[in-house]
């Protein structure tokens, strides 16, 4: 039994930087480089949602993906003067926005808030809330299609504001610190897995849809993240020859390195892969591959479907309340409210997780309050510049902190500066944004998986030969996917919750239609209401404990001590 054995360790192995190691800058042309690159693939990976959520609403809420002409009639032009230019690329001014707020909130974060190398950006917990203000009936009987696009972002925009109230102060009263106080490995490994899991629907079924490009980008960024590990195990097997120069291939790949001491194709899979079937689809779009196909299939497919980089402008600054004054409605800003707590539930995970990828301890209450409340800044300024929807911690590219094996700080950091100066410079940023998203798909395919691997890591330090844990784990697991993908099922037809409260069916239908917020709410009351006393052991409570307060563990103050030495005037509680 003792060769089999493996004994818990805090810190996982094989991590090239931790989140206050970073890669060397300066020095050498080389490091120079290797750590733009490291920013550049964090700020490519967070496009696809930046760009897909833009792409659902905005036609919903009447906005143009178009540059038209300007109207001849005279009552449409009073329209113009009186609410914005007419049919300018709403959804590229959209993306360019949510694009710089994010940058800001991603920056915010990792100088202010948790200290975490993770990306903020638009989130998906948003988007019943969001339909349920779209499809409120005095915005329905606007007739201009601008004027109700207009419209309908000032009401999102106030909606925004009043519940990101909520989240700064659960965030800063330090009451989401007192409420973590009921966590546990036990009862935060599968919630942490469910952030991964419960992304399934975004991954291979939406590579799906174009599966001549998103199936090479899946095998790609397999065969070059693990280039080491196939080659070293497969050299030694007896396979055919064609599978022989396959291995031969791998050894040749893991051997070449252009920038000194740098693994390039463990380090960059991203950019190498995207890069190279972003060609094959262009080439595929333009020999009229796709002209007579399916309109999902092109929209997937296809690399001119977005018209990003037509309507785009060459430059263009954001501004707070560029589409005008919010409005506000009790109703709408209750609805946003539920998405509000499900994404602040989503971001404790991630949170969690992006700690084991980048070697740190796990959050302390402290520690988590503050990201909290900063992340309702960040709300706060998704409203006050009007992006469309929410913020949230990235899942994806926490799971790229794991893929390149690099937790650095100020990688994020410097990718915050290239979601800033894309969105400034619209055509530039138009450009990447118009990769098929058939592509982030496939990549979404490892690093959910990978993330919610990693929160199951968090069993190691439990006893799972106990039938009570077994019990939890099992059950949080299931029921956090069944649950939400029951209430997934109703969403075309109105959603399972029908009062004649449009806003109460729209908070009911957002909670449970979030995995970790369900998996939450069952590990959470089942961790502490069966045998708790007996179990404390079993739980892991005893390594668990020392993480709760900052002063805990002495590693807290390396990881997570506020810069430019702030924490003289914010000491931790």
């Amino acid at each position: 039994m003792a060769d089999i054995s493996f004994p818990p360790m805090e810190q996982l192995q094989d991590l090239e930087y931790c989140i206050d190691s970073n890669p060397p800058w300066g020095t050498r042309l080389c490091f120079a480089a290797e750590t733009i690159l490291l920013a550049f693939q964090n700020y490519i990976l967070m496009l696809g949602t930046s760009v897909m959520i833009p792409t659902l609403l905005v036609p919903a809420m009447g906005g143009s993906d178009q540059t038209g002409l300007y109207p001849r009639d005279r009552d449409t032009q009073i329209i113009i003067m009186t609410f914005g230019s007419y049919d300018q690329g709403d959804k590229a001014r959209v993306i360019q926005t949510l694009l710089f707020v994010a940058g800001i909130n991603t920056l915010l974060q990792a100088l202010f808030g948790t200290r975490l190398p993770a990306v903020v950006g638009g989130s998906f917990a948003y988007l019943i809330p969001i339909a349920y203000i779209i499809n409120d009936s005095s915005l329905q009987r606007i007739p201009e299609p601008h004027e109700r696009f207009i419209q309908t972002m000032r009401a999102i925009q106030g909606a925004l504001i009043v519940a990101s109230s909520v989240q700064i102060i659960l965030g800063y009263s330090q009451l989401w610190g007192l409420f973590s106080r009921f966590f546990s490995p036990l009862g935060m490994a599968p919630v942490v897995g469910l952030v991964g899991l419960g992304l399934f629907q975004r991954g291979f079924p939406a590579l799906g849809n174009c599966v001549e490009i998103g199936l090479p980008v899946l095998l790609l960024v397999i065969g070059l993240s693990q280039v080491g590990n196939f080659s070293n195990v497969l050299a030694s097997a007896s396979l055919p020859p064609f599978a022989m120069t396959s291995i031969c291939t791998l050894q040749y790949l893991k051997h070449i390195r252009p920038m000194r001491d740098v693994p390039i194709f463990e380090r960059f899979p991203v950019i190498i892969c995207v890069t190279i079937v972003w060609i094959y689809a262009v080439i595929l779009t333009a020999a009229g591959a796709y002209r007579n196909k399916p309109s999902l299939t092109q929209a997937s497919c296809r690399t001119d479907r977005a018209n990003l980089i037509s309507t785009a402008p060459w430059f263009k600054f954001p501004y707070p309340l560029q589409w005008g004054p919010p409005t506000f409605a009790a109703g709408h800003a209750f609805a946003m409210m539920s998405a509000v707590l499900v994404s602040m539930v989503e971001s404790t995970a991630a949170y969690k997780a992006a700690s084991r990828l980048a070697i740190a301890t796990p959050p302390p209450a402290y520690v988590l309050s503050r990201g909290i409340g900063w992340q309702g800044i960040g709300v706060l300024l998704d409203g006050l510049f009007g992006t469309g929807t929410g913020s949230t911690v990235s899942v994806e590219n926490v799971g790229l902190l794991g893929l390149t094996r690099v937790g650095s700080r100020r990688v994020v950091q410097i990718s915050a500066g290239f979601m800033i100066f894309f969105s400034i410079l619209g055509k530039f940023g138009a450009v990447f944004a118009s990769i098929p998203f058939a592509i982030f798909a496939a990549l979404y395919c490892v690093l959910f998986g990978l993330v919610a691997s990693v929160g199951l890591s968090f069993l190691q330090f439990t006893n799972m030969n106990s039938m009570r844990n077994l019990f939890i784990t099992g059950l949080t697991l299931f029921l956090g996917i069944s649950i939400p993908q029951f209430f997934d099922e109703y969403l075309p037809h109105h959603g399972l919750v029908r009062t004649n409260a449009g806003w109460f069916n729209a908070f009911v239908t957002t909670i449970f239609v979030s995995s970790p917020t369900v998996g939450l709410i069952i590990a959470v009351f089942l961790d502490n209401t069966l045998e708790v006393e007996k179990s404390k052991k079993d739980r892991g409570m005893p390594w668990w404990v020392k993480f709760r307060s900052f002063r805990g563990d002495n590693r807290n103050e390396e990881f997570y001590t506020l810069p430019f030495n702030l924490n003289r005037f914010f000491p931790p509680t």
